[in-house]
């Protein structure tokens, strides 16, 4: 979609980077210390997306286990009594007016707890097989050297695993449906449509590219209604490329990336115009009256937008996207013959006047961390005025803008970890290089790691609650066809999700009273 030239020599290269050939020494031919650091790099490759791969299978199996809870009671019934269309209009007319949130509910619940159960299985893959394509795309793009291929398996596969395990709501972001239709699902569907548009790009054909650019705000517009946090971080996202691409800046030739960006960005304001005037989000309003704006509601946001970034910085887990990144951005820089490898180390390039290719890949590089904490203080701005001062702590939200700021770390390891092999090699270090492998390495394994004790424990309470769930489950349903109308339930909590008798009288407790239209009874109670 976007090529960058070095004034010097006129090919297209990554800045600093170079084309795809064998690694080796000055003549072309591989060298031993190279293709001993290469054969440990993929080995460590290897462990780690195992490692992650099978943390991803154990979360995509849970999804046999997931019982229905909160939000999953009035679901169910609504899809099953109302079918698609009707639980789409009454979200539309009196729930929140997210229709492509509501039909979507109304597909995956219609037969039952089937859907959400394979729901998680679908998002680790797409997810995942996403990230990998993502990872090949930009590649290309920048005209680098192909790497292993087990080298973009472990990124993708570890940066999904953070995404699902390293937060505060592990369940909630993978195995709970109503939180991963709004939260999880509109950062897969971005993705394919990101990778959708370039595939358009690379085609090379007109009509491609036009019917990439009219695409884009129709799944705009479904996603502005799907969800409104990731609505906004998608703009900002967005807003900001269509900006950096424009063809006077010199980094692209035609206008194809700023007008589908920019198709994008209508369709997501038209979702949210949509949205916020249906009859469902007025309601909502009412129900809850925002506070208006003061500098007490503005200091207010940022203290719980420091919370939030105190709370993921405390995931160490993280840093694992920018050591997989490093480690990708290593085996980079050990595609290089040598010759190559010290001439890209030496070369300067002349910046002419204005705001050259260069000069603007820099700025790019300054910019996704700052525009990622924009995007995360509207979502807790959102939150705080939606839901008060708990508001942040609801950390499903959070998914919109954790996967870029993942994205961005992965982005910087690649980036530091090809430099710093380059400038190795140079220098003629093949002990300092292994170091830098080992380090890298040792932090994406330790990371990988450091998610199996959350995954044992989404483990152990997801199935221990399923088998507790399938014996209740069993008698309430022996007692509404013995003729019961009053039952008993004893809520099972899991994921820090609302049960049924919550509340402290009935007639304000919307989980029991869906759990008793669920079973076809009037009223359920405490054992």
């Amino acid at each position: 979609m976007s090529r960058t030239t070095t004034p010097e020599h006129g090919d297209t290269r990554l800045p600093g980077g170079g084309q795809e050939t064998g690694a080796g020494d000055a003549d072309g031919h591989p060298d031993r210390d190279t293709t001993g650091l290469r054969r440990a790099l993929s080995w460590i490759a290897l462990v780690v997306s195992a490692g992650a791969g099978a943390l991803l299978s154990v979360g995509a199996f849970l999804g046999l286990y997931v019982r229905p809870t909160s939000d999953d009671w009035c679901a169910l019934w609504k899809a099953r009594d109302m079918g698609v269309l009707g639980i789409t209009a009454d979200f539309y007319r009196t729930q929140n007016g997210r229709v492509t949130n509501a039909f979507l509910t109304g597909v995956i619940y219609s037969d039952d707890m089937r859907g959400p159960k394979l729901l998680p299985a679908f998002l680790v893959v797409t997810l995942g097989a996403g990230l990998f394509l993502l990872a090949r795309v930009a590649l290309r793009a920048l005209r680098v050297p192909a790497p292993p291929p087990v080298l973009l398996a472990a990124a993708a596969a570890l940066v999904s695993a953070l995404l699902f395990f390293a937060g505060t709501r592990s369940y909630q972001v993978l195995l709970w449906a109503p939180a991963t239709v709004s939260h999880t699902l509109p950062s897969v569907i971005g993705l394919w449509a990101v990778l959708c548009a370039v595939r358009a790009a690379r085609a090379g054909h007109r009509w491609a590219r036009t019917a990439a650019v009219v695409a884009a705000f129709p799944t705009g517009v479904a996603l502005g209604m799907l969800s409104e946090p990731f609505a906004m971080v998608a703009g900002v996202l967005a807003g900001t490329a269509a900006l950096l691409c424009l063809p006077r800046l010199g980094w692209t030739k035609d206008r194809y990336v700023p007008t589908w960006c920019a198709s994008l960005c209508l369709g997501l304001a038209t979702g949210l115009v949509l949205l916020t005037t249906s009859p469902g989000a007025r309601w909502r309003r009412a129900q809850h009256p925002r506070e208006p704006l003061s500098a007490e509601l503005v200091g207010e946001t940022f203290r719980d937008w420091w919370r939030v970034w105190e709370t993921i910085a405390g995931q160490g887990a993280y840093a694992g996207a920018a050591a997989v990144g490093a480690l990708l951005g290593l085996g980079l820089s050990l595609t290089l013959p040598q010759a190559q490898a010290h001439a890209h180390t030496q070369t300067r390039t002349q910046a002419p006047a204005g705001l050259p290719p260069r000069r603007l890949f820099r700025i790019a590089v300054l910019l996704p961390l700052p525009l990622i904490a924009l995007a995360s203080l509207a979502v807790t701005y959102g939150l705080r005025t939606g839901y008060g001062d708990v508001g942040w702590t609801y950390g499903r939200t959070w998914t919109s803008f954790l996967l870029p700021l993942l994205l961005a770390l992965c982005a910087y390891g690649t980036w530091g970890g090809y430099r710093l092999g380059l400038l190795l090699r140079r220098a003629g270090r093949p002990a300092a290089r292994a170091a830098a492998l080992v380090a890298v390495g040792a932090i994406a394994v330790g990371s990988t790691a450091a998610l199996v004790r959350p995954v044992y424990e989404l483990t152990t309470s997801t199935v221990v609650r399923a088998t507790a769930w399938d014996r209740q489950n069993a008698r309430i349903r022996a007692e509404v066809a013995a003729g019961a109308r009053d039952v008993a339930y004893r809520p099972l909590l899991i994921g820090g999700l609302t049960e049924p008798l919550f509340a402290r009288t009935y007639e304000r407790d919307w989980a029991a009273q869906c759990t008793a239209t669920y079973y076809g009874v009037d009223r359920i109670h405490r054992p």
